[in-house]
Protein backbone atom coordinates (compact mmCIF):
# COMPACT_ATOMS: atom_id res chain seq x y z
CA UNK A 1 0.00 0.00 0.00
CA UNK A 2 1.14 3.22 -0.77
CA UNK A 3 0.50 7.06 0.58
CA UNK A 4 0.47 9.58 -1.76
CA UNK A 5 -0.02 13.16 -0.59
CA UNK A 6 -0.54 16.49 -2.23
CA UNK A 7 0.79 19.31 0.07
CA UNK A 8 -1.56 22.46 -0.21
CA UNK A 9 -4.14 25.21 1.03
CA UNK A 10 -7.67 24.12 1.34
CA UNK A 11 -8.99 24.70 -2.40
CA UNK A 12 -11.75 26.81 -2.58
CA UNK A 13 -9.68 29.36 -2.12
CA UNK A 14 -6.24 28.68 -2.89
CA UNK A 15 -7.29 26.28 -5.92
CA UNK A 16 -4.78 27.94 -8.62
CA UNK A 17 -1.90 28.99 -6.41
CA UNK A 18 1.45 28.29 -6.28
CA UNK A 19 1.32 26.64 -3.06
CA UNK A 20 -0.79 24.53 -4.72
CA UNK A 21 0.84 22.04 -6.64
CA UNK A 22 0.42 19.24 -4.67
CA UNK A 23 -3.17 19.13 -4.27
CA UNK A 24 -3.37 19.61 -8.29
CA UNK A 25 -1.31 16.75 -8.67
CA UNK A 26 -3.29 14.87 -6.60
CA UNK A 27 -6.20 15.96 -8.50
CA UNK A 28 -4.71 15.06 -11.88
CA UNK A 29 -3.95 11.48 -10.62
CA UNK A 30 -7.72 11.44 -9.20
CA UNK A 31 -9.43 12.93 -12.68
CA UNK A 32 -7.09 10.39 -14.84
CA UNK A 33 -8.40 7.43 -13.07
CA UNK A 34 -12.21 8.93 -12.74
CA UNK A 35 -11.78 8.91 -8.96
CA UNK A 36 -13.26 11.02 -6.63
CA UNK A 37 -12.63 12.24 -2.94
CA UNK A 38 -15.32 11.02 -0.79
CA UNK A 39 -13.46 10.57 2.98
CA UNK A 40 -12.35 12.51 5.80
CA UNK A 41 -10.21 11.21 8.01
CA UNK A 42 -7.15 12.36 10.27
CA UNK A 43 -7.40 15.91 9.09
CA UNK A 44 -7.20 15.58 5.83
CA UNK A 45 -9.82 14.62 2.46
CA UNK A 46 -9.14 11.45 0.56
CA UNK A 47 -9.67 8.25 -0.60
CA UNK A 48 -8.63 4.67 -1.71
CA UNK A 49 -7.90 3.29 -4.96
CA UNK A 50 -6.25 0.70 -7.16
CA UNK A 51 -4.06 2.40 -9.44
CA UNK A 52 -1.45 0.44 -11.21
CA UNK A 53 -2.25 -2.56 -9.67
CA UNK A 54 -1.29 -0.95 -6.12
CA UNK A 55 -3.63 -0.31 -3.54
CA UNK A 56 -3.05 3.57 -2.81
CA UNK A 57 -4.82 5.94 -0.40
CA UNK A 58 -4.42 9.70 -2.63
CA UNK A 59 -4.37 12.35 0.39
CA UNK A 60 -5.21 16.25 0.75
CA UNK A 61 -3.99 17.18 3.98
CA UNK A 62 -6.51 20.26 5.17
CA UNK A 63 -4.84 21.80 7.99
CA UNK A 64 -3.16 24.53 6.09
CA UNK A 65 0.14 24.09 4.23
CA UNK A 66 2.09 24.86 7.81
CA UNK A 67 0.79 22.06 9.35
CA UNK A 68 0.40 18.85 6.96
CA UNK A 69 2.58 16.77 9.16
CA UNK A 70 0.15 16.42 11.51
CA UNK A 71 -2.10 14.68 9.20
CA UNK A 72 0.43 12.76 7.60
CA UNK A 73 1.50 11.19 10.52
CA UNK A 74 -1.48 9.80 11.51
CA UNK A 75 -2.47 8.27 8.36
CA UNK A 76 1.71 6.60 8.84
CA UNK A 77 0.90 5.74 12.06
CA UNK A 78 -2.45 3.95 11.33
CA UNK A 79 -1.81 2.41 8.30
CA UNK A 80 1.83 1.36 9.09
CA UNK A 81 3.10 2.09 6.02
CA UNK A 82 6.78 1.96 5.36
CA UNK A 83 8.85 5.01 4.49
CA UNK A 84 9.28 4.21 1.19
CA UNK A 85 5.77 3.92 0.18
CA UNK A 86 4.76 7.30 1.55
CA UNK A 87 5.25 10.06 -1.66
CA UNK A 88 4.67 13.41 -0.80
CA UNK A 89 3.92 15.72 -3.91
CA UNK A 90 4.84 19.91 -3.02
CA UNK A 91 5.88 22.98 -4.72
CA UNK A 92 9.63 23.99 -4.92
CA UNK A 93 10.79 27.47 -5.97
CA UNK A 94 14.32 26.35 -6.39
CA UNK A 95 12.63 24.69 -9.39
CA UNK A 96 11.98 26.39 -12.47
CA UNK A 97 8.22 26.50 -13.27
CA UNK A 98 6.85 23.41 -15.01
CA UNK A 99 9.86 21.13 -14.14
CA UNK A 100 9.89 18.57 -11.73
CA UNK A 101 12.29 16.36 -9.71
CA UNK A 102 12.01 13.61 -7.89
CA UNK A 103 14.17 12.52 -4.70
CA UNK A 104 14.27 9.42 -2.26
CA UNK A 105 14.98 11.50 0.48
CA UNK A 106 16.36 14.16 1.83
CA UNK A 107 15.69 17.18 4.14
CA UNK A 108 12.75 19.87 3.65
CA UNK A 109 14.61 22.48 2.92
CA UNK A 110 13.01 26.14 3.16
CA UNK A 111 9.71 24.41 2.53
CA UNK A 112 7.25 24.70 5.60
CA UNK A 113 5.14 22.21 4.49
CA UNK A 114 7.81 19.56 4.33
CA UNK A 115 9.16 21.05 7.51
CA UNK A 116 6.17 19.89 9.30
CA UNK A 117 6.36 16.55 7.65
CA UNK A 118 9.61 15.44 8.50
CA UNK A 119 9.35 16.77 12.01
CA UNK A 120 5.77 14.87 12.46
CA UNK A 121 6.78 11.74 11.03
CA UNK A 122 10.22 11.66 12.45
CA UNK A 123 11.99 10.77 9.12
CA UNK A 124 12.86 12.54 5.88
CA UNK A 125 13.93 8.76 4.37
CA UNK A 126 10.57 9.02 2.17
CA UNK A 127 10.41 9.61 -1.48
CA UNK A 128 9.09 13.21 -2.60
CA UNK A 129 8.07 14.90 -6.27
CA UNK A 130 8.81 18.14 -5.71
CA UNK A 131 6.81 20.58 -8.77
CA UNK A 132 8.73 23.79 -9.79
CA UNK A 133 7.18 26.43 -9.11
CA UNK A 134 9.80 29.59 -9.78
CA UNK A 135 11.49 31.82 -7.78
CA UNK A 136 9.29 35.88 -7.47
CA UNK A 137 11.28 38.24 -8.56
CA UNK A 138 11.14 39.85 -5.32
CA UNK A 139 12.05 37.69 -2.17
CA UNK A 140 10.27 39.78 0.14
CA UNK A 141 6.86 39.26 -1.20
CA UNK A 142 7.42 35.44 -0.76
CA UNK A 143 4.11 34.50 1.10
CA UNK A 144 1.73 36.26 -1.83
CA UNK A 145 3.97 34.84 -4.12
CA UNK A 146 3.10 31.83 -3.09
CA UNK A 147 -0.77 32.10 -1.79
CA UNK A 148 -2.00 34.75 -4.32
CA UNK A 149 -3.67 34.26 -7.35
CA UNK A 150 -1.30 33.33 -10.64
CA UNK A 151 -2.23 34.80 -14.20
CA UNK A 152 -3.81 32.25 -16.72
CA UNK A 153 -0.37 32.48 -18.96
CA UNK A 154 1.48 31.19 -16.26
CA UNK A 155 -0.41 28.95 -14.79
CA UNK A 156 -0.64 27.41 -18.00
CA UNK A 157 3.35 26.40 -17.70
CA UNK A 158 2.42 25.19 -14.31
CA UNK A 159 -0.37 22.73 -15.54
CA UNK A 160 2.49 21.14 -17.65
CA UNK A 161 4.72 20.69 -14.67
CA UNK A 162 1.49 19.57 -12.26
CA UNK A 163 0.21 17.12 -15.76
CA UNK A 164 4.34 15.27 -15.50
CA UNK A 165 4.37 14.96 -11.86
CA UNK A 166 1.20 13.28 -11.86
CA UNK A 167 2.63 11.04 -14.68
CA UNK A 168 5.74 10.48 -12.44
CA UNK A 169 3.72 9.48 -9.15
CA UNK A 170 2.12 7.13 -11.43
CA UNK A 171 5.64 5.98 -12.43
CA UNK A 172 7.00 5.68 -9.34
CA UNK A 173 3.79 3.01 -8.33
CA UNK A 174 4.07 0.94 -11.25
CA UNK A 175 7.61 0.89 -12.05
CA UNK A 176 9.33 2.49 -8.68
CA UNK A 177 11.48 4.95 -7.64
CA UNK A 178 14.90 4.41 -9.78
CA UNK A 179 13.02 3.92 -12.61
CA UNK A 180 10.73 7.39 -12.38
CA UNK A 181 13.88 9.33 -11.51
CA UNK A 182 15.37 8.19 -14.55
CA UNK A 183 12.64 8.82 -16.51
CA UNK A 184 11.96 12.57 -14.84
CA UNK A 185 14.76 13.70 -13.61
Amino acid sequence: MYLVIGLGNPEEQYAKTRHNMGFSTINKIAEKYHISFDKKKFDAIYTDTIIEGEKVILIKPQTYMNLSGNSVRQFVQFYKIPMDHVIVIYDDIDIEKGIIKIRKKGGPGNHNGMKSVVQEIGSDTFPRVRVGIGTPIYKNDMINYVIGQVPNEEYEILEKGIKVAAEAVIDILKNGIDHAMNEYN
